[in-house]
This record gives C-alpha cells, structure tokens and sequence, in this order.
C-alpha cells in the first residue's frame, strides 16, 4: 500500500510518525491519555517507563495495531488511525517492520522461510524473496543456517533472523517492543548494535520501547511515558 494512498493533510516538518492526543482505554482502565509523541524521519527514538505505564499500548497505537478511543495517528503526513482494518494491515506489510521481545518467528518454518515471508505475503517472486532472505542471512552472520527452525537457533541467533524479518522489505518505520528483553546483555548488546547499524544504513525510522538504560542510550532521543501520557514528546531537531 502506498502512503499516498492515505487521506493527506499538513504535517510536522520532517516528522515521519506522530501521536496527536491519543487516549486508549481497555475496559474501564485507561492506558493512554492525552498522548502525544512525534518522531522524525530517519530517527531513532526510544520509548522508557515502568511496567504498566502505557508504552506498548502507544507503540501499538502508532503501528494501527490498536485504534485510538480519541485523538490522532499520522504516518508520513497523513491519517492512519481512520483507516479501514484491511489498509492499516496492508500499510503493516509494506511500510511498517516489526520486532518483538521473543522473535515471534512462525516455528514450523525455517529461518530463510521467515525472513522471506513478508515478501512472499508482499507478492514478491519466491526466487527474489529467497535471494534477499539469503542476502540478510549472510548480512547479520547466519551463514549456513537457513534451514534451521525457531527451536534449532540460539535466542541471539532467533533474534537476529526476526530483525532480518522486521527489515526485509525495506519498511519506513520499524517497531520494536523490547527486543533485548528475553537475551543476556552481551547477545543484547550485540543484537542492539546491529539494529541501530542496520536502520541507519536503510534510512529507516525506529521506536524502540525499552525498560533498559543501555539499550535506550542508543537511540537519538527518549521519551518517558508515565500513567499513559508522554514527557517531552516533540522533535527538537530534524534529523539528517
């Protein structure tokens, strides 16, 4: 799905992503309030709060996973929460990429079938969507270990075939909800470094949620989200 397939209007200057007063409840608990949050094209900006504070749920929010009970999502300049399920899920497979604390890699595939899926989901010829599967193998260290399913990997080993995945297509923006949680800090470190190197090589925008210093002090920015609303959320430099 193109982006200019989405309802336009002005946007933030350089701003690729943005949270406008989104409130989000589930029952009678509310999760967000008046949130607001906007990220810059090509940023890479990490979401930090406790448990229970509302930071998946925004990151939910942002990627048209959940709809906002009120308030606004824009993608690219233009409206994404009023999207219909179907364009928000297309919109997922073509501009947005995802990585999740445990992989969430589909077990009865192999790794190669993995990272080839959202090609293959995209429409993308089998041989081209296994040619550039292979080519982010070799990219992220996983020679020879293409065939080899979910339980065959190493959890750092895992994690690198989900990034691979989540980056694949070449989305705009990549998602990820604590993708160091389920690895010791060494395997962390190591899968974190490759992210952050990878999403400035394809120019892709990140956010990051973490409950993790080090892993925050990665990104460009942080922001805290504290009882569902967001501290300093605005871009205060566009970057290059």
């Amino acid at each position: 799905m193109r982006t200019d397939d989405l309802p336009a209007a002005p946007a933030s200057r350089g701003c690729m992503i943005e949270a406008r007063g989104v409130y989000r409840s589930f029952g009678p608990t509310p999760a967000l309030q008046d949130a607001c949050v906007s990220v810059a094209a090509g940023e890479i900006l990490a979401v930090m709060g406790p448990s229970g504070s509302g930071k998946s749920t925004l990151l939910h929010c942002l990627a048209g996973i959940f709809t906002p009970d009120r308030g606004e999502v824009w993608f690219d300049g233009r409206r994404l929460d009023t999207l219909s399920d179907t364009k928000r899920t297309q919109l997922r497979r073509t501009s947005f990429g995802f990585v999740f604390q445990f992989g969430q890699l589909v077990p009865e595939l192999s790794a190669a079938d993995n990272i080839a899926l959202p090609l293959l989901l995209g429409r993308v010829n089998r041989k081209e969507a296994y040619r550039r599967a292979g080519s982010w193998l070799n990219r992220l260290g996983l020679d020879g270990l293409g065939g080899r399913r979910t339980g065959e990997l190493s959890g750092g080993q895992a994690q690198r075939v989900a990034l691979a995945r989540a980056l694949v297509a070449q989305p705009t923006v990549l998602f990820a909800d604590e993708p160091t949680g389920s690895l010791d800090s060494l395997t962390g470190e190591h899968v974190m470094g490759l992210l952050v190197d990878l999403a400035r090589e394809e120019g892709t925008t990140v956010i990051l949620v973490t409950h993790d210093a080090r892993v925050a002090a990665c990104a460009d920015r942080e922001v805290m989200v504290r009882d569902g609303t967001v501290i300093n959320p605005y871009v205060t430099q566009v970057i290059p």
